[in-house]
């Protein structure tokens, strides 16, 4: 890619629609526009104007144009947007005229917010929460990806980049006058606020995955004997008919999963195979595959048949899955049970019964364990690896001692440190990451 080329593509969804939007960035955008509209556009202010071709003059389509003028645009480059009809031939033949243009190419996938954060306009951590947002698909996702948008982990990273450069700076002293004796008190500041910026660093970590499982979704597995319900409630809840209900026991082989917007909160509720000894080696398998959800999933959903009294390994059963909610299906059966748990809910598939207070109880569930907390949140993988790079250099910065190690050592130990900070957001070379980075971004942002 060449910086220097002035890019365009189109920014809404392809296909049949009322408008469409064609974004033109570079230095040549102004250029663009006056050679369609036959006039350069005001600055920020949206004009009517007849879309002609360059060459012969051809009306190609009847719209509105808008002139971001550099720095002030998105991208921090000069900014030309085209709302045109949507139409397949008007996009075509508008696409195909920039083509002819000189230096003008089609984008790459992302490269407009690309061109965002090498001209300064975001920083690395804003770039994921716009693609974050872009992928949003419930309001917990959104909000989360809106305040990363906003800066609120870059300015949280930032904040401790810069208080490791002070640190950095005293070490520096002591470097470059080794024979002025530093004081004991300066040398236990330092490690003192090394030591307050390590254990921030673990809380941050410490926090369950929050952010991340709210980006891809909380795993809620239904477990439970076999004929217990699982199926029934999964199809219940997902209002269609996702798993195969019978009456014969081992129906559900497979893990099935189903993807529900709880309260605002993405939910991948999964449905397993029954817990139960069997020799069938197919239905084993199942089995096998149910624990292994079981163990890494957010919330386990306990189901039992409150119409059978008592389960000899039930008990047994509710420990080895330890289950976060218990649920009693078939209660508009006789000889309902009385549940062995005062918290567990009362459900009857088959007649709606109780549905809305376990969707309660389970929406309450996700919103205490993954809910958007006052403090920002780590979002993706590559934060939480760097923010353990981090953690080490201080513990190793923290396992020395000042008045007996050279200070040279030390310091290497913050440099590393403050690199592992400035690589989530950007503020050091991350050229390597960038495709990493932009690779899933749409061709257009």
């Amino acid at each position: 890619m060449n910086d220097r080329d002035t890019i365009f593509a189109l920014s809404t969804a392809a296909g049949r629609a009322g408008v469409a939007v064609i974004r033109v960035s570079g230095r040549r955008a102004p250029l663009v526009a006056e050679r369609l509209c036959g006039r350069r556009p005001q600055a920020r202010r949206a004009e009517r104007a007849v879309l002609r071709h360059p060459g012969t003059g051809e009306a190609l389509d009847d719209g509105l144009v808008l002139l971001f003028p550099a720095p002030r645009s998105f991208t921090g480059e000069d900014v030309l947007e085209l709302q045109v009809h949507g139409s397949l031939a008007v996009v075509a033949v508008l696409l195909e005229v920039l083509s002819g243009e000189k230096d003008c190419r089609p984008a790459e996938p992302g490269e407009f917010t690309r061109r965002a954060f090498h001209n300064g306009k975001l920083d690395l951590t804003q770039v994921e929460g716009l693609a974050d947002l872009i992928d949003a698909t419930t309001e917990a996702q959104r909000r989360q990806a809106r305040r990363q948008v906003d800066g609120a982990l870059g300015t949280l990273y930032d904040g401790w980049r810069e208080r490791l450069v002070r640190v950095a700076a005293h070490l520096e002293v002591m470097i470059d006058f080794p024979d002025e004796d530093v004081p004991q008190e300066t040398r236990d500041l330092v490690a003192g606020q090394v030591r307050m910026l390590r254990d921030e660093l673990r809380a941050h970590l410490d926090d369950s995955r929050r952010g991340e499982r709210l980006r891809h979704g909380v795993s809620v597995v239904i477990l439970g004997a076999p004929n217990a319900g699982k199926s029934s409630l999964l199809n219940l809840l997902a209002q269609r008919e996702a798993a195969i209900v019978s009456e014969i026991a081992g129906t559900t082989r497979d893990v099935i999963e189903v993807h529900l917007d709880l309260g605002g909160y993405p939910v991948t509720l999964v449905d397993t195979a029954g817990l139960r000894e069997t020799e069938d080696r197919i239905e084993a398998e199942g089995v096998r595959r149910t624990r292994a959800r079981a163990a890494d999933a957010d919330i386990r959903l306990l189901v039992r048949d409150a119409s059978i009294p008592g389960i000899p390994d039930l008990a047994t059963m509710a420990e080895e899955t330890s289950p976060d909610l218990v649920v009693y299906n078939k209660i508009d059966r006789e000889g309902v049970a009385t549940p062995f748990h005062e918290e567990a809910v009362r459900i009857s598939c088959r007649t709606g019964a109780g549905v809305d207070t376990l969707l309660e109880r389970l929406g309450a569930l996700v919103r205490a364990r993954f809910g958007l907390t006052e403090a920002p949140v780590l979002t993706r993988a590559r934060h939480r690896r760097a923010l353990g790079d981090c953690v080490s250099a201080l513990e190793r910065f923290l396992a020395r001692d000042l008045s007996d190690d050279a200070p040279e050592l030390a310091a290497e130990e913050i440099r590393f440190a403050v690199g592992s900070l400035g690589r989530i957001t950007g503020r050091v070379d991350v050229e390597d990451l960038l495709d990493v980075v932009f690779r899933d971004f749409c061709i257009g942002k």
